[in-house]
């Protein structure tokens, strides 16, 4: 969920309660054609658009990889029942088993869904829920807690979901408005932002035992964090996003043997993914002081933890793409896909690029895209 652009406030209150009203109903399924990959090893993925706050505008498309059709605004073909559709802002979206997974933040709750179709299996409610991950036949919830940018609202919590009976076991509290997580080894990882006390943010990635479900430190990194990817040798890429006047964005690098920082770069990270030896990253770095977004593409070899001169999209596409906002590798075929935000509250765009860079199509996508679930 995009909270700190100015442009996302100024066309909220320009569109004002008609247009929210108007969006109510899910739009109908829509499907676009691509090139088939009969031999794909990876059947396709899942994309879920955000939809901006307050709109009810949140979508779930699915590109069949080895059929080449992706088809947009599936929920509703699915789910016809469900008068409001998906909901306000689906902020994260997982596989686990046989079920999809979309945490739909401003609604407050995890939609449970089968995963071949996107029927709903159920609808778990949650206040303010934000990431998922999993582990060990458990989900594990990020969430807020409190209303949506109150300064005193409380810590927030990991919550723990048994995926079969599908019931919340237990939450256990970590740090004020905690955002993704990464589970290594038997340890959960959560990066906490403190984003509704801005300047007065939130500094530390929260440690939990996953064996007895508690805290067991607090790691002082940077302020205002929010991604935390783990890469194959143990160790975890955070990103800080700064103050968004003076104290600018920052990545840092987190021994998990240690539970320490050992080491950072000095670039602006919205988003990155990480297959192999490689991480790919793509930044939009809003500043309140120029009112401008700063854009950036990287890669970095997390082997040895160096910055790349290179980046992962060669043939120019990039300054097609306006607002770069989630972004998947594919393992196998090393396919990256860059979602578009463009302006935040119209349809946005997916693209998809070779291992040499190069565009290997694009299409139309919901609201806001911005997170990806591979299905095998």
């Amino acid at each position: 969920m995009k909270k700190n652009n100015g442009l996302v406030l100024l066309c909220l209150c320009s569109l004002g309660f008609a247009a929210c009203r108007k969006d109510l109903l899910p739009p109908k399924e829509e499907t676009q054609i691509l090139t088939a990959d009969p031999g794909s090893v990876i059947k396709g993925f899942y994309v879920v658009n955000e939809g901006n706050m307050n709109m009810n505008k949140a979508s779930l498309d699915y590109l069949n990889l080895r059929e080449g059709i992706y088809r947009r605004n599936i929920y509703g073909q699915a789910n016809p029942e469900v008068v409001k559709g998906l909901g306000d802002v689906a902020n994260d979206i997982g596989v686990y088993g046989s079920k999809l997974y979309v945490v739909v933040n401003i609604s407050n709750k995890i939609e449970v869904l089968d995963v071949n179709t996107g029927k709903r299996i159920k609808q778990i409610n949650m206040t303010n829920c934000r990431y998922i991950t999993f582990h060990q036949g458990k989900a594990y919830v990020s969430a807020y807690l409190g209303r949506v940018g109150d300064p005193n609202a409380p810590r927030g919590v990991v919550a723990r979901i048994d995926t079969l009976s599908l019931l919340e076991e237990k939450r256990v509290e970590v740090g004020r408005q905690p955002e993704e997580m990464a589970i290594v080894g038997e340890k959960l990882y959560v990066a906490n932002s403190g984003g509704y006390s801005a300047p007065n943010y939130e500094r530390t990635v929260s440690v939990l035992d996953l064996n007895t479900f508690q805290v067991v430190k607090n790691i002082e990194v940077a302020i205002n964090l929010h991604r935390i990817k783990a890469d194959k040798y143990g160790d975890l890429y955070v990103t800080s996003r700064g103050d968004y006047y003076n104290i600018p964005a920052k990545l840092f690098v987190l021994d998990t043997k240690t539970d320490a920082v050992k080491k950072s770069f000095d670039i602006g990270i919205s988003n990155l993914a990480i297959a192999d030896d490689l991480a790919y990253f793509c930044g939009t770095e809003f500043s309140y002081l120029t009112g401008n977004n700063t854009i950036t593409y990287g890669m970095l070899n997390v082997k040895d933890e160096t910055l790349l001169d290179r980046k992962f999209i060669t043939d120019g596409t990039d300054k097609k793409i306006f607002i770069p906002y989630g972004i998947a590798v594919n393992p196998f075929t090393k396919d990256v896909y860059v979602s578009d935000a463009k302006d935040y509250v119209s349809p946005g765009a997916l693209y998809c690029f070779n291992a040499a860079g190069k565009m290997k199509w694009s299409v139309k996508t919901g609201d806001i895209p911005a997170h990806f679930a591979f299905i095998y």
